[in-house]
């Protein structure tokens, strides 16, 4: 992939640490013009000192003006990584699912709405959402963070299916624990499904290179998702039984 984004405009939202500021420092080392984004403006303050980048703090979907400023006008690539854990069942209060959907399903439509009459006007451009594998399978102890991540995998699959021939490249990455805050939040859970197998955010990074070499959709830094995707789809039944004893273990540890 190297060399390939050189001088290309990138954006990278929830870039104060995680996932995002490793997309955001191997964006920059690849050459890239990039402006990271966060609520946090010290952390992306540091950051983007250390890279070279341009520092736009407040809510990512609502700074696309500022940000196409800063690259001479011109967005080539959007990475919607901002995201909340939203732990909590069934019963969390509406604004816990309210907020989760806001941040991690309709920043990414509010972005695309924005990036896309310049992108199919001179018919290139690449968005990359960071969903997860609970976009493609679920999490057990966290209803908003789930559902609204299956929401975020269906709305970049329809941004692929409809205007891939018009030059707009989608990719979804979908990881399962990675050392992030976010996996700190997930807590008792995290532990026990996440944390075994958990990476670091550079792995992260390096996956979606990969898949941008490959002009790949899906982004699976952890391999093995693919296979349960699969099987969730071969035997439905089988495999929620499963996610139920996971669910039950969990609860008999004392963690719901």
């Amino acid at each position: 992939m190297s060399g390939t984004v050189r001088g290309a405009g990138v954006v990278v939202t929830g870039a104060g640490g995680g996932i995002g500021a490793a997309l955001a420092r191997r964006f920059a080392a690849e050459g890239a013009r990039v402006v990271v984004n966060d609520l946090d403006e010290a952390r992306i303050g540091g950051l983007a000192e250390e890279i070279g980048a341009v520092a736009i703090a407040g809510d990512a979907s609502r700074t696309l003006d500022a940000v196409r400023d800063a690259l001479d006008g011109t967005v080539d690539v959007y990475c919607a990584n901002a995201g909340l854990a939203s732990p909590g069942d069934v019963l969390a209060e509406e604004e816990v699912w309210a907020a989760a959907w806001d941040v991690n399903v309709m920043a990414h439509v509010r972005a695309a709405r924005a990036l896309l009459p310049g992108w199919l006007e001179r018919g290139a451009g690449r968005f990359v959402s960071t969903a997860s594998a609970a976009g493609l399978l679920t999490m057990i102890g966290a209803a908003p963070y789930s559902v609204t991540k299956h929401g975020v995998v269906a709305f970049a699959e329809w941004l692929s299916l409809t205007y891939r021939h018009r030059g707009v490249k989608v990719h979804a990455i979908c990881p399962q624990g990675v050392r992030t805050d976010m996996l700190t939040a997930a807590g008792s859970a995290g532990e026990l499904v996440l944390a075994p197998t958990a990476i670091e955010p550079e792995a992260v990074a390096d996956a979606l290179f990969d898949a941008m070499a490959e002009d790949r959709f899906l982004v699976l830094p952890h391999p093995e998702v693919a296979g349960f995707y699969r099987a969730r789809a071969d035997d439905t039944d089988h495999w929620l039984g499963g996610m139920n004893h996971l669910q039950r273990k969990w609860e008999e540890s004392g963690g719901a």
